[in-house]
């Protein structure tokens, strides 16, 4: 069983549970910003803060990954998971910084719903990460994990719809283009919540 071989050392873990609270974190500023359109400068740069902050810890962590002699599970997963999570968090930023660099005049419900999908996304990734700590139930995990790419798949169909709208609204074209970026942001954001699912799978499928 996986957790017969993991060290008794908890820092890789706790490493991966601040980068997971500060994505949470991020995501939610970004679906509060476009639910609540206003003050778009301060609260991008408030979401800017917090990816600085995720940058810090996953700086941390790789510093760790290359000093320390015994890891929780393989190396490669552990650099790729963190690489991952931290995407995520980084192409939230990017869609919201866009808001602002772009001077978007007001929000649109097809990214309020992508955003709140991606909340939803970060949620559930915080949630299968944290469990790899203590694995008893493996089952649960894998369980977390379909539901992520259950997520990431309403995320695509969100935004196939929200295009299509955004194409047929006859809004300006620079509009259009403009918010076409911001969309795909957002939706890349949930492949890298499944990217993360992946890696988690892999894990617990090699050592279960």
């Amino acid at each position: 069983m996986l957790e017969k071989l993991m060290p008794k050392s908890d820092e890789f873990f706790d490493d991966f549970d601040a980068q997971c609270a500060v994505t949470v974190e991020g995501a939610k500023m970004l679906y509060e910003l476009l639910s609540d359109y206003r003050d778009v400068g301060p609260r991008v740069q408030a979401l800017k803060d917090a990816e600085h902050r995720g940058d810090e810890v996953t700086h941390t962590a790789f510093n760790r990954l290359h000093k320390q002699f015994i890891t929780p599970f393989d190396r490669g997963q552990i650099h790729t998971l963190l690489s991952r999570i931290d995407d995520v968090l980084d192409l939230t930023n990017a869609a919201a910084a866009r808001l602002h660099y772009y001077e978007i005049p007001s929000s649109l419900p097809d990214a309020t719903e992508l955003a709140r999908l991606l909340v939803l996304s970060t949620q559930k990734v915080q949630e299968v990460v944290a469990a790899l700590r203590l694995i008893k139930k493996p089952e649960q995990i894998l369980a977390g994990c379909k539901e992520i790419k259950r997520l990431e798949a309403q995320a695509d169909e969100a935004l196939r719809s929200g295009v299509g709208r955004l194409f047929k609204s006859g809004a300006d074209t620079l509009l259009i283009i403009k918010w076409k970026e911001i969309y795909d942001f957002i939706e890349t954001a949930t492949d890298k919540c499944q990217s993360v699912a992946n890696v988690i799978e892999g894990v617990v499928l090699e050592h279960s």
